[in-house]
């Protein structure tokens, strides 16, 4: 019943704000001046997870008009802030001092307020600025309403909807759930942004502020305050000499060193999150900030990732298929030139357009549409990395619009398939499998052994069990004779002497 009301207040909402001019076949009066910000009024009402959504849209001019995008932004740091003294009081409780007993000074005004937390700036007893991240208050009832609103959403779509089943909306769902939770626990995102500054210690392109640890909590983080400009200011940008087209290739190559060489990625870079030193040292690096939402891969991931794309860079549409029948991703009986056939017919016609004119989002989607006929399933595990290729690319398009994705990607892709596949792979592997085989190979025979013993059953052990036996009776065979030879030796002795 609590998830029914939910969903008729869903109803209520968007019907207050008249979202259904949204509709495809809609015809009556529309307000155009005003739809962005009903649809961003709307979102903010339903709550974060909706709030969510809008900021992803944000970052999709290609696929959403502009002036709805333009509203949407406002969601990505600019959602209506809690009252201070609830964020003072949370601050408090949460470490258990009050305020001036851990800091110089704290402004009570909030910087940023997005669908999760808001960050106040503040000054530590010796003297080092931070900045304070606070949960918002009930957030966590809020979204598990959501979510459970989405796993029923799930449910039913997989029982009424068979053809949908392929695409595991409930592990979908689950995913989100998953990385909703962490991201209402601050200090797994600040154990987050510690590894990523460490990812990035010496990076040329980007900076992670450091975490004072001693004063993080689940629900309050404080984190080194960073310096910069936000990445959709461009204008501003551009008034302090950076070279934005560079800025934009630069962008590519940080999503793709976190997820190629580390395995471990920021997974909401949406504009509200990105800054861009413009001072010092620093001058040009992106600043990352807010890391509740992290994505990771394996080994076996980075490497079916890394092929499909550079397949796709080459218009190898044979290897692409195949890669997807051994991932099992489509059925094993899966023809492969049939599915070859099927990616080229939706691959050659954008490739025959100038590359920069190539959008990736409108590509996978395109691409997920024609994996249908072959009964694809999604991977929930890279849902995440889809998500966040999408927004690098939209990002990546707003500060330039003639960025060439493709181009810039591809060196990078292929210098790390050499460094992988290569000598220097094959080297780095020995060196970090040698210490495990090291210390395993002396324990080869033991372990042979023990697990002989465990397993009676096992032929191995029976044939070495029978042979043990004749092994024994000869050496029984071999003792008498030795005795008897003995005796022989011993009576001959004493005939003779």
């Amino acid at each position: 019943m609590a998830r029914l009301a939910r969903f008729a207040r869903i109803l209520a909402v968007g019907l207050r704000f008249r979202l259904y001019e949204f509709a495809p076949r809609y015809s009556g009066e529309v307000q155009r001046e005003s739809r962005g910000r009903r649809l961003r009024e709307a979102l903010e009402t339903l709550g974060p997870i909706f709030v969510k959504f809008g900021q992803m849209l944000s970052t999709r001019r290609d696929l959403v008009p502009l002036d709805i995008a333009d509203e949407l932004a406002r969601l990505q740091d600019q959602v209506p802030p809690f009252p201070s003294e609830q964020a003072i009081a949370e601050i408090e409780r949460s470490l258990g001092r009050k305020v001036e007993d851990v800091f110089l000074e704290i402004n009570r005004e909030p910087v940023a307020s997005a669908s999760i937390a808001q960050v106040h700036f503040a000054t530590l007893k010796d003297g080092r600025e931070v900045a304070v991240k606070v949960l918002r208050p009930g957030v966590e009832a809020a979204i598990a309403r959501d979510v459970a609103l989405l796993e029923t959403a799930a449910q039913l779509i997989e029982r009424w909807w068979p053809e949908a089943r392929r695409l595991k909306p409930r592990l979908v769902v689950a995913e989100f759930a998953h990385h909703l939770d962490e991201e209402l626990d601050l200090m797994v995102e600040a154990a987050s942004a510690s590894q990523l500054r460490r990812n990035f210690a010496d990076s040329r392109l980007l900076l992670v502020p450091q975490v004072h640890w001693d004063f993080c909590s689940r629900r309050v983080m404080v984190m080194e305050r960073m310096r910069g400009i936000p990445v959709s200011q461009r204008k501003i940008l551009e008034e302090h000499g950076i070279d934005i087209p560079a800025l934009a290739r630069a962008g590519v190559e940080v999503c793709f060193t976190q997820v190629f060489r580390d395995g471990f990625f920021h997974a909401d870079m949406h504009p509200g999150n990105i800054m861009v030193a413009v001072d010092g040292e620093h001058r040009g690096k992106y600043i990352a900030l807010d890391f509740g939402i992290m994505g990771t891969l394996t080994e076996a991931d980075k490497q079916y990732l890394a092929r499909n794309f550079l397949a796709f860079f080459n218009r190898d549409y044979r290897r692409v298929a195949q890669a997807h029948v051994d991932a099992g991703w489509v059925p094993a009986g899966t023809r492969v030139d049939e599915f070859e056939s099927a990616i080229r017919a939706v691959c050659e016609p954008v490739f025959a357009r100038p590359l920069k004119d190539i959008y990736f989002g409108r590509l996978l989607l395109r691409l997920f549409q024609t994996a249908r006929r072959f009964n694809m399933e999604v991977q929930p595990q890279l849902v995440l990395l889809q998500k966040t290729l999408l927004n690098i690319e939209g990002l990546g398009r707003e500060l330039d619009p003639e960025l060439d994705l493709w181009r810039t990607a591809k060196p990078y892709l292929e210098r790390w398939m050499e460094e992988q596949i290569g000598w220097r792979g094959f080297a780095r592997m020995l060196r970090h499998e040698a210490p495990f085989w090291a210390q395993l190979l002396p324990q080869l025979p033991r372990l042979l052994h023990r697990a002989l013993a465990e397993d009676r059953s096992a032929p191995l052990r029976l044939e070495l069990e029978r042979l043990a036996r004749e092994s024994a009776r000869r050496n029984d065979l071999l003792a008498a004779c030795v005795a008897l030879a003995a005796v022989a030796l011993v009576l001959v002795a004493l005939f003779f002497f």
